[in-house]
């Protein structure tokens, strides 16, 4: 348990009262060129939960990325290591649930918000925390402990993180659930502490529990957008999402009905995928239908999301058909796999039964175009894929986690798969996805460690 308490001079705003109140800056050096390079080596790292350590609380593995992918050069951080607030106790999911990369001190060097939704403060069990890493010359180092402005029993705060310039002032901001409310620090986050205003989002109602955060940009102007997924507390379990307009005041908006009778999964993107300039958003939804899954796509607008569809393996085009728990939408990730300019969207069905073999698990991807998301030409990769790397066994779960990055450079995007046993990465090329030159991934690790 930790007793430390924590003050910040801030204004609390409810979605009704959007003032923030701005204290002083300073100025910094140019910030990173991507947010996840946490040594400034100007190539992105992968920040990964670690469960194999000797901390209790939890901890994060940092691999140093090379031109080529993920390096061997790593460094492991949790609550015992040097300047990192708090004590290493356990089972508090330090590291293991939410993490997001900023360079919010616009030092050059990017910086990594660890979530602790677990951690008890005094005897409030399950109170949560929020800790920002520091990006240096050899990685990450010390951290700062953002403050929780409604602290609580069973509050979970820090179970889900965004980051993005939600105030569209230049500088990276962080958002974080606390109960039913996401909390909005904006900007001004250094090792000191945080110096600017909160902005408290809470839907009116209260019977809306904010469960995933997704940042993007939705409209066209400067700032990020974010949506807020979550369940609602009715007859059923029933799912919404919630549009946030990012801007000097930020602007609550549509609500969207994403699901009558499931939870909404852990994954979202939200993606240009038919340049209009816009950018949609991707919803997962796995447990839909007896764990069938669907994936919920919200299509970006000038004000914001505004129609929307679903995809499932029933789509014309999309392999397979839909089937009791194959966990459609698992996980979602956004790239430009052929470099056509156009996103394309991974979507990983980790229960899919293949060959008899239950929940083996595998990758659809879709590609984008001017009319947006294409079913029709889709494709699907599993262990049973030729090229793929490792044989087809049960409870493989490949496609549990799935992300896009051009790790070496060439202009495409590649799949990183996560599963059971070793990830995979195939790589992008004119034609998408293919599995020449396809290689194992030593543990999921890596696939968990690259940050949407």
């Amino acid at each position: 348990m930790r007793l430390r308490t924590a003050t910040l001079l801030t204004t609390a705003l409810t979605a009704a009262a959007l003032t923030p109140l701005t204290l002083p800056t300073t100025a910094t050096a140019a910030p990173a060129t991507y947010a996840d390079d946490f040594n400034g080596d100007g190539i992105r790292d992968f920040a990964a939960p670690e469960y194999d350590s000797e901390s209790p609380g939890g901890a994060v593995r940092i691999t140093f990325g090379t031109e080529d992918g993920p390096g061997f050069e790593h460094q492991v951080m949790d609550q015992g290591s040097p300047g990192v607030p708090g004590v290493d106790e356990s089972n508090d999911s330090w590291g293991l649930g939410a993490r997001v990369a900023a360079d919010f001190n616009g030092d050059g060097y990017g910086d990594l918000a660890v979530g602790a939704m677990h951690e008890a403060v005094g005897r409030k069990s399950n109170q949560g925390s929020v800790t920002v890493l520091w990006g240096s010359p050899n990685g990450l180092s010390k951290g700062t402990e953002i403050p929780n402005k409604a602290p609580g029993a069973h509050k979970y705060f820090g179970r889900a993180l965004a980051a993005g310039d939600f105030n569209g002032d230049g500088r990276p901001d962080l958002a974080a659930t606390n109960g039913k409310t996401v909390y909005v620090y904006q900007g001004g986050i250094t090792p000191s502490g945080v110096g600017r205003a909160i902005t408290r989002l809470t839907k009116a109602g209260g019977n809306f529990t904010p469960g995933t955060l997704i940042a993007g940009k939705v409209t066209k102007d400067a700032a990020t957008d974010l949506v807020i997924t979550g369940e609602v507390l009715r007859s059923g379990e029933e799912s919404d999402a919630w549009f946030i307009e990012g801007g000097s005041t930020l602007n609550p908006g549509a609500t969207l009905r994403v699901s009558h009778d499931s939870p909404l999964g852990t994954d979202g993107v939200i993606a240009d995928f038919d340049k209009d300039g816009y950018g949609d958003i991707a919803i997962s939804d796995p447990d839909r239908g007896l764990d069938m899954g669907a994936v919920v796509l919200w299509r970006g607008g000038r004000n914001g999301p505004g129609a929307s569809a679903e995809l499932t393996q029933a789509t014309r085009g999309i392999a397979g058909t839909p089937e009791k728990n194959d966990k459609f939408g698992s996980s979602l990730a956004a790239g430009d796999t052929d470099s056509d300019g156009y996103p394309d969207l991974a979507i990983g069905a980790r229960g899919e039964k293949i060959d008899g073999k239950d929940r083996a698990g595998g990758v659809h991807v879709l590609r984008g175009g001017a009319e947006g998301l294409k079913s029709t030409g889709s494709k699907w990769f599993a262990r049973n894929t030729r090229g793929v790397p490792g044989g087809l066994t049960e409870w493989d779960t490949f496609g549990h986690t799935v992300r896009l990055r051009d790790t070496n450079g060439d202009g495409y995007a590649d799949l990183y798969v996560g599963a059971a046993r070793d990830g995979a990465r195939l790589q992008g090329s004119r034609s998408g996805i293919t599995t020449a030159g396809a290689a194992d991934l030593w543990g999921s690790e890596i696939v968990e460690g690259i940050l949407q």
